[in-house]
């Protein structure tokens, strides 16, 4: 029953993100670089989950942050996961032909149009958050590109793609690949997750437990999608499936097989659950998200 009032949640923020991304992307207007405008919303503007911008909103509810701010940090959040998306797909990286149910951005146009696509969102992302209307305090500001720069680059969501790619030709550790998703999948997580209790001014116990349930949902996302290519199909994804294991990609699923990546699976939502406590029954949307996750493998 609950989880009938949590898709409701997240169709009903998923919609106001997507007004918001709408806004706030320039449009072509006949301008020679239109074609890069053009692919820039084609890309954002398609089907998506919307989880990051889900936890970003429901995060800064728990703090009062005003919604016009929460909604436009969570378009900037879901501008550099899909940038991200977009790059993934190239050829050089793992060759994707279909994401969110539709052409790649490097079928629909070109490579060279992909790579800017994803170039522009990223900074787009960046200008977005300077703005005044995410949070009237500069130093706020200040803090928040920092924290998500941090979270999307090198030591982070990049970081981790290199990773991955080093892993097709190198055998990692179950460390080294529970390393690899934590800076890949939940780095992403757990700024979305800080950001609201950033634009919120909250306590440091406060931002720790958020980061910390972030962290757990995004391996146990990384897992679940990983059993989905091995499980699942073109349909239920969106994207292809079966590709994982072709290309020697480090899961772990290859380290521990599939029964028990999904009870690792299982135990980080339950701990995930657990860092919440602080919040008592006000987070109870995010101890949902934290379930409703596992059950897209059931």
């Amino acid at each position: 029953m609950f989880f009938q009032t949590l898709t409701a949640a997240l169709d009903e923020i998923s919609e106001k993100v997507n007004y918001t991304m709408d806004s706030l992307l320039p449009i072509s207007a006949g301008t020679r670089e239109g074609k890069l405008l053009e692919a820039m919303r084609y890309v954002t503007l398609s089907r998506g989950k919307r989880l990051r911008p889900f936890l970003l909103v429901s995060s800064a509810n728990l703090f009062g942050v005003g919604q016009e701010s929460s909604l436009r940090a969570a378009a900037a959040i879901e501008f550099i996961h899909t940038y991200s998306l977009v790059h993934d797909d190239l050829p050089a990286m793992d060759n994707d032909d279909l994401r969110r149910g539709q052409a790649s951005c490097h079928v629909k146009y070109d490579e060279a149009t992909a790579i800017l696509t994803g170039d522009a969102l990223l900074t787009f992302a960046f200008e977005v958050l300077a703005n005044d209307s995410v949070h009237q305090d500069a130093a706020v500001r200040v803090e928040l590109i920092q924290a998500v720069a941090q979270a999307a680059g090198a030591g982070g969501m990049v970081g981790g793609q290199m990773l991955d790619i080093i892993a097709e030709h190198n055998k990692l550790e179950l460390g080294e690949i529970v390393r690899l998703q934590r800076m890949k999948t939940g780095e992403l997580f757990a700024i979305s997750c800080e950001a609201g209790a950033i634009l919120g001014k909250a306590q440091r116990l406060q931002r720790q437990a958020l980061r910390a349930y972030a962290y757990s949902i995004g391996v146990a996302f990384q897992i679940i999608d990983d059993l989905l290519d091995v499980e699942g199909s073109r349909q239920e994804t969106g994207k292809a499936v079966g590709k994982d294991q072709g290309r020697g990609k480090a899961t772990l699923i290859s380290a521990v097989g599939i029964e028990q990546a999904r009870f690792h699976a299982e135990l980080l939502t339950e701990q995930a659950i657990n860092h919440l406590a602080v919040f008592d029954n006000r987070a109870d949307c995010l101890r949902e998200l934290a379930k409703y996750i596992i059950t897209r493998y059931n």
